[in-house]
């Protein structure tokens, strides 16, 4: 007799992305426009279903590859969303993901159950599809713990070579509150997470030195 009796529930298991870059100094999610039901025509984070031969992660950076054409660098898995009523279609557990990618690495593309692919300032980004709003919420809650704990979280927003302004500019918009410009530099500097280089930004203002990741 199998010691296996009982016949357990199957639901379907999904990954969802949030996927950030810097565009025109705000922050910009991507999302895809849904090609079919449930919520045709609606606004969506990029995500799918798991695959039987692909674990979580690897069904994310799948996604990704797809919407964006790119293979992303570090993936975060942040939360699961598992409320019975999430998804029309039955039960369905997603485990989202938060990526942060420079825009000009990307190369949008519509996958094939989306119609259409854009990036979209978080300002105006609102009642999407599912329960997208909830995770995308997550998300930046998450993003601005982590860059509290660590800017060098922030990097993967920045171009290879970026200023110290820069990075702190980047950093008070994921986190939402000023910090002060010497503090910053200071804690920065002493983490051993940049390096300086032997180039400088130049414009309208004194040379600041550029730096990159250590």
């Amino acid at each position: 007799m199998s010691a296996f009796c009982d016949d357990p529930p199957r639901p379907a298991v999904a990954a969802d992305i949030v996927i950030l870059c810097l565009r025109e100094g705000a922050l910009q999610v991507l999302l895809v426009r849904r090609g079919g039901d449930p919520f045709r025509g609606r606004w969506a984070l990029p995500g799918g279903f798991l695959q039987e031969d692909e674990d979580l992660d690897a069904c994310a950076r799948r996604e990704m590859e797809e919407e964006t054409g790119v293979r992303p660098g570090r993936i975060l898995q942040f939360a699961n969303f598992s409320q019975p009523d999430r998804d029309p279609r039955g039960r369905v557990i997603s485990v989202a993901y938060l990526a942060l990618l420079r825009a000009e690495d990307v190369r949008l593309k519509a996958s094939a159950d989306a119609a259409e692919a854009a990036w979209r300032p978080l300002a105006r980004t609102r009642n999407l599809a599912f329960d997208h709003d909830v995770i995308l919420a997550a998300a930046l809650a998450r993003l601005s713990d982590e860059a509290r704990a660590d800017p060098a979280f922030l990097f993967p927003l920045l171009p290879p070579a970026f200023t110290l302004s820069r990075l702190q500019s980047v950093f008070e918009l994921t986190t939402g509150r000023p910090v002060d410009k010497r503090n910053f530099r200071k804690l920065v500097e002493e983490s051993g997470r940049i390096q300086p280089l032997e180039a400088f930004e130049r414009g309208a203002h004194r040379p600041a030195r550029l730096f990159a990741p250590a």
